[in-house]
């Protein structure tokens, strides 16, 4: 079994498995090779170039799993909300109103309109290393909702977060939409779908508990221990007040702010710094700080070695579902050879 089957499973291994978020990106010259003939757009929906994407960093530095090479944003656009690409950011058709909400497309026909990031799972896990994961995503409701509502995750949100019933209405037409997208990752190759929330540790986690953690529980719930979690900015608090120890993730992903060894020394894999009590099983993905990778040479191992002092102290056994990454995604303009020190780092430290 590889390292990252036996982290997903929570099982003891020497050696982390490896996977940042966004390592198929604009820091990476096989990327940029293929940005110089087609859009961001174009590249995710031909599958066969999503596929390349995909791969190009697991041939050029050794990465434990392969990510789907997509856009959060997809389903907005598959339910009715156009999404573009043009100017390096990704601009909605917005704001969602109610108005619009009635004139979405059915969810059959939107996971047609998404069959693209299916069959690109399907190609990359055919040309992948059976030695390799493969992981899927889609993008948390909330987050989705803020999209369709702000136009972005910016600034205070007030809008997002004042329409209660909006967002009420929209969840129950999205939370089906990415329900069978992850069936449909899943059955096309993906180990485990990641739904990356990044919005949501904007809410406080009294907000945080009711609704939106509702929605991350639905979905978790339709696929048990096949779905990751990632927030930006959450906290132990909001675990705690959505009670994260009772939804069958596969795990989570911890920003830089968090406190991984802390969250590998629970005892009986509870997740990250909940309760004591919380007894779940699953991975713990991260969690340098991506700004990190930045530097080279001594500065950089200084900094490799402060990330990884506290996590040296901990045995096989209680790193078990530890996937090494970085806190948020790789930052572009980083160094393609930082990111080849930091894995062999990794490597070398805990083999």
């Amino acid at each position: 079994m590889t390292s990252f089957r036996r982290a997903l499973g929570g099982e003891p291994s020497r050696v982390p498995p490896i996977w940042l978020m966004r390592q198929a990106g604009r820091y990476h010259a096989h990327y940029q090779v293929l940005r110089a003939v087609h859009s961001f757009n174009t590249i995710c929906r031909t599958p066969e170039l999503a596929a390349q994407a995909a791969l190009g960093p697991i041939e050029d530095f050794d990465f434990d799993a392969a990510i789907l090479f997509s856009d959060l944003l997809y389903p907005l656009d598959a339910l009715g909300l156009r999404v573009s690409y043009d100017r390096g950011r990704p601009a909605v058709d917005g704001p969602l109103t109610f108005e619009r909400l009635e004139l979405f497309r059915s969810m059959e026909e939107a996971l047609s309109r998404l069959a693209f990031q299916r069959d690109a799972v399907c190609l990359t896990r055919a040309r992948l290393s059976s030695s390799k994961g493969l992981i899927g995503f889609i993008g948390g409701p909330w987050t989705l909702f803020v999209y369709a509502v702000e136009g972005s995750h910016a600034g205070p949100l007030s809008r997002a977060r004042e329409a209660v019933a909006l967002y009420n209405g929209f969840a129950a037409r999205i939370v089906p939409l990415l329900i069978e997208s992850v069936r449909q990752q899943l059955q096309a190759g993906a180990d485990i779908v990641m739904m990356f929330d990044t919005a949501a540790g904007a809410l406080p986690p009294d907000v945080y508990s009711g609704d939106v953690a509702r929605d991350v529980r639905a979905i978790a719930t339709a696929h048990p221990g096949r779905v990751g979690y990632y927030a930006r900015d959450f906290s132990d608090a909001h675990q705690a007040a959505a009670g994260f120890d009772t939804i069958p993730l596969a795990g989570v992903g911890l920003d830089m702010h968090r406190d991984l060894a802390g969250a590998l020394r629970n005892a009986n894999r509870s997740l990250p710094a909940v309760a004591p009590s919380a007894k779940v099983g699953g991975f713990i993905h991260g969690n340098m700080d991506p700004p990190a990778l930045l530097r080279t040479g001594a500065s950089l191992e200084q900094a490799l070695e402060r990330f990884v002092a506290p996590l040296r102290a901990l045995d096989a056994e209680t790193r078990r579902g530890w996937m090494c990454g970085l806190g948020h995604g790789v930052l572009p303009g980083t160094p393609e050879d930082s990111v080849r020190r930091f894995v062999s780092f990794i490597r070398e430290t805990f083999s």
